[in-house]
C-alpha cells in the first residue's frame, strides 16, 4: 500500500532567484574593501588625480556610480546620493574606518597553524 505515486515527477532542487542574483553579483570581502580603502587614501595623499571607471555594459550605470566602501554601482548618480545617506551605508563606513578586520592568515594563526617553514635561504643575490 505505501510508497512514492508511479506517476508524479521528482521535484528538482532549483535555486531561488536570491542565490542566483548573489552569484551574479559578487562582493569583495571585508580586507580586500579595507585594503582598497587604504590604497585610495595613500593616493590622495600623494595628490595623484583619481582615474575614471572604465565603461561596462554588464553593470548598472555603465559602471560609472560606485561606492568604495560597499562595493556596489548604482544605476544613477542620484542612487548612489540616497545610498550615501542611507543607514546601510554609514554602519559600513564606520565599520570600515574602525579596526583592520581579520584576514586569512589571522584565521591560519588562531586556528592553531603556523607561519609556514620554507627553511633558510640558500641563495641571496
Amino acid at each position: 500500500m505505501g510508497g512514492k505515486c508511479p506517476h508524479r515527477k521528482v521535484k528538482k532542487r532549483r535555486l531561488s532567484n536570491k542565490s542566483a542574483r548573489r552569484i551574479k553579483f559578487l562582493v569583495k570581502g571585508d580586507d580586500v574593501v579595507y585594503d582598497e580603502l587604504l590604497k585610495a587614501a595613500e593616493e590622495a595623499a600623494k595628490g595623484t588625480e583619481t582615474k575614471a571607471l572604465p565603461l561596462n555594459d554588464d553593470l548598472p550605470g555603465m559602471g560609472q556610480f560606485y561606492c568604495l566602501h560597499c562595493d556596489r554601482f548604482f544605476a544613477t548618480n542620484t542612487v548612489r546620493e540616497e545610498h550615501v545617506r542611507s543607514k546601510l551605508h554609514k554602519k559600513r563606513v564606520k565599520q570600515m574606518n574602525g579596526p583592520a578586520p581579520h584576514t586569512q592568515l589571522d584565521a591560519d594563526l588562531a586556528g592553531g597553524m603556523e607561519m609556514p617553514d620554507n627553511g633558510p635561504k640558500l641563495m641571496t643575490s
